[in-house]
């Protein structure tokens, strides 16, 4: 009995330990399984999050402007949710909004490139608007009598003669010298994973190209206002009291297409990414399609060799008066090419190749573009597109480890 009875507690202790050891196992298991739901789901909801650009980041500014006096430079590109702009966002919300100050196209972004634009008063709001291109670049103190914080939201292409960032470093000083909080709304550069050009040598600074940088800066426009300061860009080493604030949710090397248009003759992706590599023909007598429906997606002149692509450039919105108007021009179309991820050369390189008379090809704004004698030096040269990129490196290298310090985004 005692042998039977020993047996049979043994065999009851074997089963309640095996089913103990089940239970914890399954547990163990359901566990793991709980975690990988749990790592799944924060990762997708991670994935999920939207890209909220700077002006969309309203939480975080609005605080900042209460009880204040604001001046806003902005044109159409600053816009919020629903595509609706700033400056009426701000008034709902019972910003003290004084004035706007316009860059190159105006407020409205209905201007050539170029055009002079005069001061004036927005039609909506009543607000005066005063202009910060042609003679007046930056702002005056009387313009900016009475502003406590001038607020910064244009939307920037990546390229250093793309002239809203001219018009930010002008901004800058002169809120310094006035003692004016400047804040910036940050927003995407589409082409803000391209670091790529010639680096500008000071010599040739000019409101096309007024920093030494390369043609692909690879910077939003918040970390480009960060680097003017960090490095005492502004007249007399002044530095501005700058506050950017971040887009949210956002990577460089996130596709990003841009809402409304950033000036008139920038329609498109497509346009937005060969603007840097076809705006040297503007230091040319090639045209960049001004005057036709695909501005920076075409070139072409009367002057190179015949091909199957040609157009004529006529008078038309952002352009009034194209280069070779009413002129068929032969050249390349290249609105369906897979989109570049490098300042390309080619076609300026095939251009002059083939243009009628080479010693007519380039003009005196080539140089302010190329931000350096030597890119046209090297193509009249001859000397290759290889190695052309190849005397570009050791100045990209320095500007890479500068622009390091200035990075908001990974």
């Amino acid at each position: 009995m005692k042998f039977e009875f020993k047996n049979t507690f043994l065999f009851i202790l074997i089963l309640l330990f095996s089913f103990g050891c089940s239970s914890v196992k399954k547990s163990k298991v359901e566990s793991q399984k709980s975690k990988a739901i749990v790592t799944e789901t924060t990762s997708q909801k991670f994935k999920n999050l939207a890209l909220k650009t700077g002006t969309e980041n309203y939480n975080a500014y609005l605080p900042i402007l209460t009880n204040k006096k604001i001046g806003i430079v902005t044109n159409p590109t600053g816009i919020v949710e629903n595509k609706k702009h700033l400056v009426d966002f701000l008034l709902d919300n019972k910003v003290d909004l004084q004035k706007i100050y316009a860059p190159e196209h105006g407020f409205r972004g209905t201007a050539d490139a170029g055009e002079v634009i005069i001061d004036g008063k927005d039609i909506k709001t009543n607000l005066p608007i005063i202009s910060l291109y042609g003679n007046n670049k930056k702002p005056k103190p009387e313009q900016l009598a009475d502003i406590d914080i001038v607020i910064f939201d244009i939307q920037d292409v990546g390229a250093r003669f793309y002239t809203y960032i001219s018009t930010l470093h002008y901004v800058m000083e002169a809120c310094a010298e006035n003692n004016i909080e400047l804040l910036v709304l940050d927003r995407p550069n589409p082409n803000g994973s391209i670091v790529d050009g010639p680096v500008l040598e000071i010599e040739h600074k000019s409101f096309v190209g007024m920093h030494p940088i390369p043609v692909l800066h690879g910077m939003t426009i918040g970390e480009y206002a960060k680097m003017i300061n960090g490095e005492k860009w502004l007249a007399n080493g002044l530095t501005c009291n700058l506050t950017v604030i971040p887009c949210a949710n956002y990577k460089r090397d996130m596709p990003y297409s841009l809402p409304v248009k950033p000036s008139p003759n920038l329609p498109n992706d497509q346009s937005i990414n060969l603007y840097a590599s076809l705006c040297f023909f503007e230091g040319t007598n090639v045209s960049v399609g001004r005057g036709t429906e695909k501005q920076f997606q075409i070139y072409g002149s009367p002057f190179l060799l015949k091909t199957d692509f040609s157009f004529t450039p006529i008078p038309n919105f952002g352009s009034k008066e194209p280069m070779h108007k009413d002129i068929l021009c032969y050249g390349e179309d290249l609105s369906k090419i897979k989109k570049v991820s490098r300042l390309e050369l080619k076609w300026l390189i095939k251009s002059y190749a083939n243009t009628s008379d080479k010693t007519v090809f380039f003009n005196d704004f080539f140089t302010k573009l190329a931000g350096t004698k030597k890119l046209q030096e090297q193509i009249i040269e001859g000397i290759s597109e290889k190695e052309i990129r190849k005397s570009w490196e050791t100045d990209l290298n320095v500007f890479k480890e500068m622009r390091k310090k200035y990075l908001i985004y990974n």
